[in-house]
């Protein structure tokens, strides 16, 4: 899907794993791309191919800060460290994050009359005792937790989206994205998929938390920024899932993986931290109904090119991270 006339789109994030994804998608599109990153989990890198496009803006600044006044047809907000090391570091940085972000991109979305897109998370039902997980089911999330700096920074944000949206009458969009993999994931992202094929390249021992029992959804980025496109295009204003159904356990991620790379690598099993979901699994049927969208790349196809760039990775190591252990799944 794209659009017959050229917007101005700002993503915060635009650096990220996922933000770079969809800048590409957007530039594609025809569309005129301001990115907005203080690079904290981005990497310049990640755009690398568009910085000479003349349709790419870069802007270095924290979403957190007073914004700069930018006029903007749609808004993306991307922006927070979405994976455990990452957001656990500083639970402060990434409570104002998510609060100050979406406050700021809110109040540019009221100035400009721009319809503004909040990357929410699965991470808003904690561990499901619903299963799978609908937009109508509330949760079951640690307030006190290690992960409640990021779940439940996540659910005030939408809480804000909600309340301008009905106070202000901003056009708001808010997508709950679950687990999704792919080039430009980050070596120490601390997630699972980036965990497993990193210590597989490496022929180290497979670190798998608890019994490996737990499951995931796997969702191939290609498929995840179409959904965002879809959402933003949409006239749906409510909380919707963009994931994949497809449910695997983490010890069959693993055997997967191992096999893919041809690993020789053994498995190391650790204890599963407080609060790690045991199962994850969208339940898509409003974005099926609603943006006729449904995943279509399968685990094994989408782990081929994300395998291929962590060889890369591997073998031509990046100056923009430092190695850092690896860490609980995500």
């Amino acid at each position: 899907m794209s659009s017959s006339y050229q917007k101005t789109v700002l993503v915060t994030g635009g650096a990220g794993f996922l933000g770079s994804h969809l800048c590409d998608r957007l530039l594609r599109d025809g569309h005129k791309v301001i990115s907005l990153d203080n690079y904290q989990t981005g990497s310049r890198s990640n755009l690398s191919k568009q910085i000479l496009n003349p349709d790419l803006e870069l802007i270095e600044a924290d979403v957190a800060d007073p914004f700069p006044n930018i006029k903007v047809d749609e808004i993306y907000h991307l922006a927070c460290p979405a994976s455990p090391p990452h957001y656990q570091e500083s639970p402060i940085t990434t409570l104002r994050t998510s609060l100050l972000g979406a406050l700021n991109v809110l109040e540019l979305s009221l100035r400009t009359e721009a319809r503004v897109l909040l990357a929410s998370t699965s991470e808003v039902y904690g561990d499901p005792l619903v299963h799978p997980q609908p937009e109508s089911y509330f949760g079951n999330v640690n307030s006190f937790g290690k992960r409640a700096c990021y779940d439940e920074g996540k659910r005030a944000a939408e809480a804000l989206f909600h309340a301008y949206a009905g106070e202000k009458d901003v056009d708001i969009r808010i997508a709950r994205i679950f687990n999704t993999y792919g080039p430009r994931m980050q070596p120490d992202d601390g997630r699972v998929v980036s965990n497993f094929v990193m210590e597989a390249l490496q022929n180290q021992p497979i670190t798998i938390y608890g019994d490996g029992s737990q499951t995931r959804s796997f969702c191939y980025v290609d498929d995840l920024v179409e959904g965002l496109v879809r959402l933003m295009a949409s006239d749906v204003d409510t909380p919707i899932n963009l994931g994949n159904p497809g449910e695997f356990s983490v010890t069959d991620l693993a055997a997967m993986v191992v096999a893919m790379t041809g690993s020789h690598s053994s498995v190391s099993y650790l204890p599963l931290p407080a609060d790690d979901p045991r199962r994850r699994r969208p339940d898509i049927s409003k974005a099926e109904r609603l943006l006729d969208w449904r995943p279509t790349v399968s685990l094994e196809a989408g782990l081929g090119p994300t395998i291929a760039y962590f060889r890369d990775v591997v073998s031509v190591p990046s100056s923009d991270h430092q190695p850092a252990s690896l860490q609980p799944v995500a």
